[in-house]
């Protein structure tokens, strides 16, 4: 905690002897392996958030389009991950965040727009987890006692307050180091025990019903909801910032790491999304562990991991926003420095107490999973992706490739604003269900 990072633009070499302009940013950069790195893309995938793709994509899709969805949203999220990762050091400078990138292959407008849209989608996703995190803490007290007197609101309450002691002791991302291990173990824990009961109680239920629940039109809606939803599931939004931490050479170890995140890392997601929808059909809960029946203790440490795990990965998503501020504000030297403290303790406690007030005011968590994909995820790394490369690459690629990225942003350009009208309508529905701070 106590690295003491230059905020000074300097210049390394590549292995291939080609000057790379770094620039300037007050946390630390060209640290870590592509194993963390990888570990740490792994740790987004993995979050809690896994726990309800059985219900926002199995159950609207059916078996059919739930496979095949996730199936597709892999490969198609890999190839437009690796697009950004190959644009890391284009013009002879290192893009260490996603809105450097935009603004040098567009210029201004495209950088302040990219970083609205970038900021936008790690808010929502940190509002998302905050949600979790609450249902998680309120799951362990029903649990225990079922006297309804503690809302979900005030769970949500401690759970942002829990995110805001981590986000003011951990100063930079670089800095999770052992974090990471526990976050690992924490996600293996909850997906296991999720996986298992979902098992049991699989084999001794009666034939489930797996056909798509609603309306033609409602179908329609929630079929396109959960399309944002499938590419929510494998993406970040911040690539960049994450391939700032990579050691030389940062494109080809930035590779390992994607390869190990959708290969390896995949393969829980896989497991939990399919057994929960296979255990419970269409009545499966929009959080999984809602749905699945066992031994009190082994339902509480499954939703404590939860808990703990939903903390360290919104530090990986609100770092962006970190590192932004303390870089503007000029936030270097020793963590515990108390400047440096007491900065933390304003800027990170005031972020996230707003997103903790949006979280408790509405707790509709599969609704933001959609809008989150629609708004942000399809433009930044779909649409964005394919058409940066377009225009950094577009002299050395052949006709066919520019046709393929031309298609990628036309058909999630058309995804994008289905899908946000999806979300929207979602939203609407359930605002008329459920009040303003809602315990559902």
């Amino acid at each position: 905690m106590d690295d003491v990072v230059s905020t000074r633009p300097t210049k390394v070499y590549d292995d291939q002897s080609i000057a790379i302009e770094i620039p300037e940013t007050a946390h630390q950069i060209s640290s870590d392996s592509w194993f963390q790195a990888g570990f740490v893309l792994t740790t987004g995938i993995n979050s809690a958030y896994v726990l309800g793709y059985s219900g926002a994509v199995m159950v609207p899709l059916g078996w059919v389009g739930g496979v095949v969805g996730l199936i597709l949203a892999t490969i198609i999220s890999l190839n437009a991950n690796a697009l950004i990762a190959m644009l890391h050091e284009f013009g002879g400078k290192r893009h260490i965040r996603y809105r450097d990138l935009a603004g040098f292959i567009y210029g201004p407008k495209a950088y302040s727009l990219t970083w609205v849209l970038q900021y936008v989608n790690l808010f929502m996703i940190n509002v998302g987890y905050v949600i979790l995190a609450g249902q998680a803490l309120k799951a362990v007290y029903v649990l225990f006692r079922d006297d309804n007197a503690m809302k979900l609101p005030y769970f949500i309450a401690m759970a942002g307050f829990a995110c805001g002691v981590f986000a003011i002791c951990i100063p930079h991302l670089s800095a999770l180091g052992i974090w990471l291990g526990f976050s690992t173990f924490f996600s293996l824990s909850y997906m296991a025990i999720s996986f298992a009961l979902s098992l049991r109680d699989g084999i001794k239920a009666p034939p489930r019903d797996y056909s798509i629940p609603g309306s033609d039109i409602s179908r329609v809606f929630t079929t396109i909801g959960a399309s944002a939803s499938l590419v929510f599931a494998f993406n970040t939004g911040m690539l960049p910032e994450i391939q700032a931490t990579v050691r030389q050479p940062a494109v080809r170890n930035m590779m390992k790491g994607l390869y190990f995140q959708f290969s390896v890392g995949v393969l829980p997601l896989y497991a939990v999304a399919f057994m929960g929808y296979w255990a419970y059909g269409n009545e499966t809960e929009g959080y999984l562990l809602n749905s699945v029946h066992g031994p009190v203790w082994v339902k509480t440490f499954a939703n404590i991991s939860v808990f703990l795990q939903t903390v360290v990965a919104l530090h990986i998503f609100a770092s962006p926003m970190y590192e932004f501020l303390d870089t503007k504000y000029g936030i270097k030297g020793s963590a515990l420095a108390v400047r440096n403290l007491s900065f933390r303790v304003m800027v990170r406690g005031g972020y996230l107490t707003v997103t903790t007030l949006l979280a408790a005011a509405l707790p509709f968590i599969g609704d933001f999973m959609s809008l989150t994909g629609a708004i942000s995820t399809f433009p930044l790394t779909f649409i964005l992706a394919n058409h940066m490369y377009l225009v950094a690459k577009g002299n050395k690629l052949t006709s066919l490739q520019k046709s393929w990225h031309w298609l990628n942003v036309i058909l999630f350009g058309v995804m994008s604003v289905a899908a946000a009208v999806a979300a929207l309508r979602l939203i609407a529905v359930d605002s008329k269900h459920y009040s303003i701070f809602a315990d559902i």
